[in-house]
């Protein structure tokens, strides 16, 4: 395989990881199963998306998709415009890896890792004999992708893929993704009504696209269905560990670790710790294709099985802040009634507009950015 599983999504971001933030880094979350769609990801009229549509109907026909198929899957779809705004107004965030780890091995999400490891211990057991990859590592790819099932994504699949391949810009990935998506209603695997997951058509409780779903889900629950939508999460556990496995999980190889190790050595921010990381660590990009994923997967991996906190420290930000500062800063503007949205260290949108907001009320320049004059102004 080419690709890795969501090569052609990156910039989107890990889903879960977008939605669960809780504090100012925080970014535009993805729809929790079962909640109520904005507007603006719901069907609305387009008369070119229509005559399109009945094109990739035809295309999809030759592929083989059943008229029965087609039809229960493009029921009730339609052209959704905030997937175009979304896929056309992604922000680079470009985060450094503590800030990023902030998140990805928060306590919220650690604390609720462990306890999703031990509600499901003896899934993960029976996954790791067949496939042979840790049980933390596939939890902790289930947490970063959508904060252990929580958010797994509310849009139809079909229209969220038709929406974006009719849109153009990527085109003829998403057709594809549209065909396999109408292959999969077709197989059975799940209902129409059922095949939802985030803007872009990733889906589960570990966001496969659907052509992955198509080339690793398996059915470990032996009940004929490779069902990666339902609150089981069985299912895409499994998926998740075949995938790593077919490209090239070494059992029993940790990904790495922090200072020197076994493997190659990795600093990926300067001033901060240094890693050394196996084979495995490559693999995991092969589910995502970032440094910091694989970093946050291995290092979320090692707490929820018990480990502690990075032991090396990070360096001041460019404002001149250490985490302890930023979180500081953050507690005392919300005290003030300039909400940040929670106390991370992770200075992100709802951040700034507090810190301006702030500035602002004291009649300075509104510049949004954090520094050490802002946060001894706000006092102890």
């Amino acid at each position: 395989m080419t690709l890795t599983r969501r090569t052609a999504l990156m910039g989107l971001g890990a889903f879960g990881l977008a939605a669960c933030s809780t504090g100012g880094g925080s970014v535009a979350p993805a729809n929790s199963t079962g909640s109520a769609l904005p507007a603006d990801l719901r069907p609305a009229s387009n008369a070119a998306f229509v005559a399109w549509v009945r094109g990739v109907r035809a295309r999809a026909g030759g592929q083989g998709i059943s008229d029965g198929t087609l039809a229960a899957g493009f029921r009730g779809t339609g052209y959704l415009p905030g997937v175009v705004k979304r896929d056309r107004n992604q922000v680079e965030f470009s985060r450094t890896l503590e800030d990023y780890l902030s998140i990805a091995a928060s306590d919220e999400r650690v604390s609720k890792g462990r306890a999703a490891y031990a509600r499901h211990r003896s899934t993960l057991a029976a996954v790791e004999q067949r496939y042979g990859v840790a049980p933390e590592i596939v939890t902790a790819i289930w947490g970063l992708e959508s904060f252990f099932g929580e958010r797994r994504g509310n849009v139809p699949v079909v229209a969220a893929t038709s929406t974006l391949a009719f849109d153009g810009r990527r085109g003829a990935f998403f057709e594809k993704q549209l065909v396999a998506a109408l292959k999969i209603l077709q197989s059975g695997d799940v209902a129409a009504s059922d095949l939802k997951g985030s803007w872009a058509g990733a889906m589960g409780h570990t966001q496969f696209i659907p052509t992955s779903y198509q080339a690793f889900a398996v059915d470990f629950t032996g009940d004929g269905r490779r069902d990666i939508w339902s609150d089981d999460p069985t299912d895409s556990l499994a998926s998740t560990a075949a995938y790593l496995s077919r490209n090239g999980w070494t059992r029993g190889l940790k990904w790495g670790v922090e200072g020197a190790g076994p493997g190659r050595s990795l600093t990926p921010q300067p001033g901060g710790p240094t890693f050394s990381v196996t084979s495995n660590f490559n693999v995991i990009k092969r589910y995502n294709n970032s440094g910091s994923y694989a970093i946050g997967v291995g290092h979320l991996a090692d707490r929820i099985a018990g480990g502690g906190p990075l032991r090396a420290s990070f360096p001041p930000d460019k404002y001149g802040l250490v985490k302890d500062q930023r979180i500081a800063l953050q507690e005392r503007l919300t005290a003030r009634g300039f909400d940040t949205g929670g106390a991370d260290g992770v200075i992100g949108p709802n951040s700034r507009a507090a810190i301006a907001a702030y500035q602002t009320s004291i009649g300075i320049e509104a510049t949004g950015d954090p520094s050490l004059a802002v946060l001894q102004s706000l006092g102890g």
